[in-house]
């Protein structure tokens, strides 16, 4: 309210959306806005959710320069899709770790608007207020590339039994939990398939540690080297029991802040695992909890951690981790915090490649409808076949981008940057002939030699083809190929197959290229 874009001559908030976590979270931001506030209090700032009442009544008001709500609280609903020209204000209180999510909610503030600030002064740009660092991870090269805020539980649960090992080892104690947890990790590596492409630039680490005599002591450096060669790498040892795994990573760590005399670390954790204990014992009526019930109980009460041991959280992993998926998960409690309400020093952050104008949201959608109608080009039905391209034939499909008013040239120039070239831009938006794309794998399908499993597996490409335009190989890695072969192609094919089948996918990539670019 204080530093944000000003409208109707500087004395009111420009249009202002609000990104909170959670819809309590949201409503919360309203109330402590109505009582700082009273003179606005119920129409200046409204909270705009999929639960809202009449929320498309509201959009429409906050699309109007006239009325109110002037900050809409939103909760996923105004993330995409809403076009509001007057957003000059975009504040994230919530943290984003999407790059695709997090500029689809910069794009909020990017369309232009003439006049905004009075006459003849245009909109040139907007602010966005982060109290989450949001700008300061994606400013950085390559920031949410992969759409993940961590590493996978998976990858989190080998680093903390790697730690386990190498620390036992260190305090040379509990000789049967470090060589059971030793085995564990054993078992992890002995099970990479050094085919997979993923585990083969690793494969003399994977070899090294598929010999049980190289897990007989793990120096802490040692450790180091395995978690970094290894511990991201898939293996046919899998666990599907999520909520299971973090109450592993959970006794893990405290297993591991008994071992440092981490007391603060201690005592986090066990309050943790005491609310868990304390909630499982409110649902004994299930019989596996209540089999369990006297563990439980000893558990949630602070007598048991007195002295505890690692035998003895152990000895609670393994009685209580198949349980915690029967826990409740509808009632949670709201933490409220009783911090100062102050701002710090104000530092200004210049996040790259962001500038008002076209929403590139928009602009795909609105090139995808022009390319449908003149489905008949001749330029395009070489592009969807997957026939190889000329430079006049980019041309012609760079003319239809212009005389579609997706966008300008600048626009059209990023749009084949990011999609690392114009004709494989256009194939993402308009897809690959299913025919065309089954006559690229037509010896994988009409081979008699292959399996239904295989076949299936080959049909999955197509139907990625057919949607997308191109694939990348890694995605064979990936579901839904997962769900016919839950190791990849290895389980099914050969070597010499699965190179054929990356040469197709390379191939159809390039035929979306033209000739002269290819050479």
């Amino acid at each position: 309210m204080e530093q944000g874009h000003k409208v109707a001559g500087g004395d009111r908030l420009g249009k202002t959306i609000i990104f909170a976590k959670n819809a309590e979270h949201a409503e919360f931001i309203r109330d402590r806005f109505d009582r700082a506030y009273p003179e606005y209090a119920g129409h200046f700032a409204r909270v705009v959710t999929y639960r809202t009442e009449h929320a498309d009544t509201l959009i429409a008001d906050f699309g109007d320069p006239t009325k109110s709500p002037h900050i809409a609280i939103s909760v996923d609903m105004l993330d995409t899709g809403i076009d509001v020209p007057d957003v000059v204000n975009v504040v994230f209180f919530k943290l984003v770790r999407s790059a695709s999510k997090f500029w689809q909610m910069i794009g909020r503030g990017t369309r232009l608007r003439p006049d905004i600030f009075g006459p003849g002064s245009d909109k040139k740009n907007f602010y966005v207020f982060d109290f989450c660092m949001n700008l300061e991870y994606f400013s950085q090269p390559g920031a949410g590339s992969e759409g993940s805020v961590q590493k996978s539980l998976g990858q989190r649960l080998f680093e903390a039994r790697l730690g386990l090992v190498s620390a036992l080892d260190q305090a040379d104690q509990d000789k049967e939990l470090r060589e059971e947890t030793a085995r564990h990790l054993h078992g992890i590596v002995g099970s990479m398939n050094i085919d997979n492409f993923v585990v083969r630039p690793e494969r003399e680490w994977v070899r090294r540690y598929a010999a049980w005599e190289a897990w007989q002591h793990l120096t802490v450096a040692e450790a180091g080297e395995v978690a970094a060669h290894l511990a991201g790498l898939p293996s046919a040892v899998r666990d599907d029991d999520e909520d299971a795994k973090r109450f592993d990573l959970l006794i893990l760590k405290m297993q591991l802040a008994v071992l440092d005399s981490d007391h603060l670390a201690m005592e986090r954790l066990r309050r943790r695992v005491q609310a868990i204990a304390a909630t499982l014992l409110a649902q004994t009526t299930i019989p596996i909890i209540a089999e369990c019930q006297a563990l439980l109980a000893e558990v949630a009460d602070d007598e048991w951690w007195v002295d505890v041991t690692l035998l003895m959280l152990e000895h609670a992993r393994k009685r209580l981790r198949g349980l915690v998926r029967l826990m409740e998960k509808n009632h949670r409690s709201i933490v409220y915090t009783n911090f100062a309400d102050e701002l710090g020093e104000v530092s200004i952050v210049d996040l790259p490649g962001v500038a008002v104008g076209t929403d590139m949201e928009r602009f795909r959608a609105k090139a995808r409808a022009y390319l449908k109608d003149h489905d008949d080009n001749v330029a395009l039905q070489k592009l969807r076949r997957n026939k190889q391209l000329t430079p006049t034939d980019l041309e012609a499909l760079e003319a239809m981008l212009v005389a579609s008013g997706a966008g300008g040239p600048e626009d059209i120039a990023r749009a084949g940057e990011e999609a690392q070239g114009l004709g494989l831009f256009i194939r993402s938006l308009v897809g690959l002939d299913r025919q065309a794309a089954t006559e690229a794998f037509s010896e994988f399908l009409t081979d008699s030699r292959f399996s239904t499993v295989e076949i299936r597996f080959i049909q999955l490409i197509v139907e990625q083809l057919t949607a997308n335009g191109v694939m990348e190989a890694r995605r064979l890695y990936e579901a839904p190929f997962t769900d016919v072969a839950p190791t990849g192609p290895d389980l099914l094919f050969n070597d010499n197959d699965i190179d054929r089948i990356v040469f197709v996918l390379d191939q159809v990539r390039l035929h979306a290229a033209a000739e002269e670019t290819v050479a």
